[in-house]
């Protein structure tokens, strides 16, 4: 009985954004392909989700463009921007927040009393560090003081996009504010990092969803971020590395092979130094929504040492060399001999020829000396 009424609350909420019970479990299975993990993993998602298990999340804005708000906005599965709200308590959030002032205040301070050590601390954007953190207050208070207090009582934190992750564009140099990422700030605690300029929505999602469903994160490399999404470089999945193997270079924009689709390598791609799932996972579900499927390289935004740092159009190194890497170019650079060389070829040629006659007339003569003059009967 009890089964039964669950079922028909759950029904309602799913007709409420136009989906059947076989339609949710279709979408959170998709969410968990979309991010490499198990179908099994989405049926799990739906289950926790009927039980009203989701996470609560208390999303802190600072300096950012707000891009990686919008990217969330943006998930085009069907109904999905309005069921992540059903998979994730969105408590508070000022982008999206109808209240201000004190009612938003206080819906911060309900959502961390109701759910502390167990909600997740979403941050985005860079943190000013330089003359005490001044530029940049909420409500009176600093972005370090405000990122201390919500994330010492939250049970995860997550860093979303390049600001948050390691100061993104506002740590650009000459940094006039001190901006840094919420890992820097928080040291000591375990900040999970989805860089990206905006993130990818779906990477977001599929770690908010594993913790509250089997109440762990996902597995992290050095820099803190999930190894599903960032544990290879865009170059070893690019759909342009055929060409790349294949020494087909775009040499400027708009020539024959930019029009043709060909590498960007030659135009400043840090596809091989950035670490992400842009090539496998684009935006919006939009097959080619991204730098390179648009025709620009990519600018390596998941990287600390590489974005914004290193000029946009600048070739940088190839990370993991892999046999291909080695092959020719389509149209290999023919060399030419010129006139001076050719010059010196001709004395350094006419000096031996003309050393070794002498070497040999020497030889002649020198036997004639020596008595060694065959025989005339011979």
């Amino acid at each position: 009985m009890a089964s039964s009424r669950r079922n028909d609350a759950d029904g309602l909420l799913l007709e409420r954004h136009g989906l059947d019970r076989r339609d949710f479990i279709r979408v959170c299975t998709m969410a968990a392909v979309a991010v490499g993990l198990p179908a099994s993993v989405g049926v799990k998602w739906a289950e926790a989700a009927a039980k009203g298990l989701k996470p609560s999340v208390i999303w802190l804005h600072f300096q950012e463009c707000t891009g990686c708000t919008e990217s969330l906005l943006r998930t085009s599965h069907p109904a999905l921007a309005q069921l992540i709200l059903d998979l994730v308590s969105l408590d508070y959030c000022e982008t999206l927040f109808a209240a201000a002032g004190y009612q938003a205040e206080d819906a911060l301070k309900s959502a961390m009393a109701a759910n502390a050590g167990k909600y997740i601390c979403v941050v985005e954007g860079a943190i000013p560090t330089k003359d005490n953190g001044i530029y940049c207050k909420i409500g009176g208070k600093t972005a370090i003081d405000m990122l201390n207090e919500v994330a010492n009582k939250a049970g995860a934190i997550i860093a979303i996009g390049s600001c948050a992750s390691f100061g993104g564009i506002p740590a650009a140099d000459p940094n006039p504010t001190g901006a840094t990422g919420a890992p820097m700030i928080l040291a000591g605690k375990t900040v999970v990092t989805i860089p990206g300029c905006p993130a990818n929505p779906y990477n977001f999602l599929g770690t908010a969803l594993q913790f509250v469903t089997f109440g762990t994160l996902p597995a992290l490399d050095e820099k803190g971020r999930p190894r599903f999404a960032y544990g290879r470089v865009i170059h070893e999945d690019c759909p342009r590395r055929p060409h790349f193997d294949a020494g087909r270079f775009v040499q400027q924009f708009g020539d024959e092979g930019h029009r043709n689709g060909w590498c960007l390598y030659k135009m400043g791609c840090k596809g091989p130094v950035t670490h992400a799932n842009c090539s496998l996972q684009p935006f919006c579900e939009v097959p080619g929504a991204w730098p390179i499927g648009i025709g620009h390289p990519c600018v390596g935004c998941t990287e600390q040492a590489t974005a914004f740092r290193i000029p946009m159009h600048t070739t940088v190194e190839i990370e993991h060399v892999t046999p291909p890497d080695g092959y020719p170019p389509i149209k290999a650079p023919q060399g030419a001999v010129s006139a001076v060389a050719a010059g010196l070829a001709g004395l350094v040629g006419g000096a031996l020829v003309g050393g070794g006659w002498v070497a040999a007339k020497k030889a002649d003569g020198g036997g004639e000396k020596a008595g060694t003059k065959p025989d005339k009967g011979a």
